[in-house]
């Protein structure tokens, strides 16, 4: 079992190493590796107690303890900036962290000021100094755990629609990994919690150690981190971000109000929109953004949003893809043998699940099915 501890922490350290060595870093990935590294300061003093160290070396005794408090605070501040467009974090998200540096500005005096084998006596529970401490250290864990983990899972469901405002496509933008992620951290904490139950009211008593439970789940996380870092698009790589996020996963109407922007000028915009789709074909570009789209035609990314959602109605990913889609049409017409990837290819999308998905959602039917019924009506 110490093996698989020793394989988790190299694991955990080297992601945050990966997220903090990546040239463009964002706010989210420092958020993201200050995630995994409190996670990986929690498995290494867990791996410490159990090998041993804490009794050869008791001045290690509970210096990872208060770390746990800070692993809801990363994690929520993570989901919320991956929503925002902001470089820093504001004054008020420091609060967060305000139980975590409360508890270890409490036990200053257990680090500095007790002998090692007062430590030893503590941890072993012969002596009572921070026996009520540790309840409400306990107690505050499992509340900050417990409540992080559902204001996370709760953001995350936000993305698909703030996501579907600035990008074009689905690949490498999805956090399915992270909701799977979240539900893990909050895995942990509800077994806590209920093995604490168990244990404390119920005096059920544990031919094993629970405590193994929860850092296997623990462990289960990091390499699910892992997995998914490779296979998510831009985790561990650089991917230029669209600056353009929403600050609360609002869709953009909400800010609308006050863009400035008047009928005549939004009318003149989207002109300018619909001439630019159909002379320059931006929409072949696999990997187009609102912000590189804003860009071409030299006007913010949330105006040009508002004039997406109010005159054409739909969102930009929708937007986007209804020309992928006629473009696709017109090739394949134009095309007697084609291949059905290769001009789904050809017309912008990026693999064949995706471009399947959107035609359906366009035209109501798969592609076979349309260009065979568009056969059918020109015989």
């Amino acid at each position: 079992m110490l093996v698989l501890f020793i394989s988790a922490i190299f694991l955990d350290f080297f992601i945050v190493i990966l997220l903090l060595t990546k040239k463009q870093k964002s706010l989210t990935d420092k958020l993201l590796a200050l995630f995994i590294a409190s996670i990986g300061m929690q498995l290494l003093g867990y791996y410490l107690k159990q090998a041993g160290y804490w009794e050869q070396y008791p001045h290690l005794t509970g210096i990872t303890a208060p770390v746990v408090l800070f692993h809801g605070p990363f994690l929520y501040l993570y989901c919320l900036y991956s929503l925002r467009p902001d470089r820093a974090l504001r004054r008020i998200d420091y609060l967060h962290f305000t139980p975590g540096v409360a508890a270890y500005l409490y036990m200053t005096r257990f680090f500095f000021f007790y002998s090692a084998e007062e430590k030893r006596l503590i941890d072993s529970g012969e002596i009572s100094d921070f026996d009520l401490f540790s309840q409400f250290l306990l107690i505050a864990i499992l509340i900050s755990g417990l409540s992080y983990s559902i204001a996370s899972y709760r953001l995350t469901i936000k993305h698909r629609h703030v996501s579907e405002e600035y990008f074009s496509f689905s690949e490498g933008v999805s956090l399915r990994w992270l909701r799977y992620c979240i539900l893990s951290i909050g895995m942990v904490f509800l077994t806590a919690a209920v093995v604490i139950f168990l244990r404390d009211s119920l005096d059920l008593r544990f031919p094993f150690d629970p405590e193994y439970i929860f850092y296997t789940i623990i462990i289960g996380f990091i390499f699910l981190v892992g997995y998914f870092g490779i296979k998510q698009e831009h985790l561990f790589i650089n991917y230029p971000r669209t600056n353009s996020a929403m600050s609360d996963g609002r869709r953009p109407t909400a800010k609308y109000k006050h863009s400035g922007i008047d009928e005549e000028k939004a009318d003149q915009l989207f002109e300018s929109l619909i001439r630019l789709m159909e002379e320059e074909q931006p929409f072949l570009e696999p990997r187009l953004t609102l912000a590189e789209l804003a860009g071409m035609l030299r006007v913010s990314a949330n105006n040009l949003s508002q004039i997406i959602n109010q005159k054409a109605k739909v969102n930009f990913y929708d937007f986007v893809n209804n020309y992928r889609v006629d473009h696709f049409i017109k090739s394949a017409g134009k095309n007697k043998r084609y291949n059905l990837l290769a001009l789904a290819l050809e017309s912008g999308f990026n693999s064949k699940s995706s471009f399947n998905q959107i035609f359906r959602k366009h035209k109501g039917q798969t592609p076979s099915e349309f260009l065979s019924l568009q056969k059918t009506n020109i015989d």
